[in-house]
């Protein structure tokens, strides 16, 4: 087991310097900007907003949902698994990461992506109200979650975990909403 916890190690360092040494100057201002906006789960919040008023009380529930489910995984990914994980920052210095691509430097821990896992959550969560947003808000999800790594805020096995962590979290709390709803109707 050892071994294969040095070679998935070995291999999230490969992909690291391997997106910090392609030279990508029209995509660093994006990743960039989407990084940042993204912060504080900004975009879910713009998300939630949208569906709100353009979709009626579907996406009112699907707003309120996701917004639950961002709130919950970031509960759990900021106050119990980044302590627990203590993994440390890349070394974007030592990447050689193009400045142009930086975005502040978080002080929390690496592991796990809580960009990666609320932008999952509220697109796991919010699709189950409203199936045919799930596509734009998993394409943004991921988008998010690569625009971390092209930072140089993360590591890819940090985003590629938040994801699933996010994706875990936000259906667990879109079932429980649903039965909760269920349980006052019925």
């Amino acid at each position: 087991m050892a071994n294969v916890s040095a070679e998935l190690a070995g291999l999230d360092q490969a992909v690291y310097a391997a997106i910090a040494g392609t030279d990508t100057p029209t995509l660093d201002r994006a990743m960039r900007t989407l990084a940042g906006a993204a912060d504080h789960s900004r975009l879910s919040m713009v998300a939630a907003a949208a569906m709100a008023v353009g979709a009626g009380a579907p996406g009112r529930r699907a707003a309120a949902g996701g917004l639950a489910a961002v709130a919950v995984t970031s509960a759990v990914v900021n106050l119990a698994m980044k302590p627990l994980a203590r993994r440390r920052r890349p070394d974007r210095a030592g990447a050689s990461v193009p400045s142009q691509r930086h975005v502040p430097m978080p002080t929390s821990r690496s592991f796990p992506s809580g960009h990666s896992a609320a932008a999952m959550a509220f697109a796991a969560a919010a699709s189950r109200w409203m199936p045919a947003a799930g596509a734009p808000l998993y394409a943004l999800a991921g988008l998010v979650s690569y625009s971390r790594v092209h930072s140089g805020v993360h590591f890819p096995g940090d985003v590629v975990a938040g994801a699933l962590i996010g994706l875990t979290l936000g259906s667990l709390t879109a079932g429980v909403l649903s039965r909760s709803a269920a349980l006052r109707l019925g």
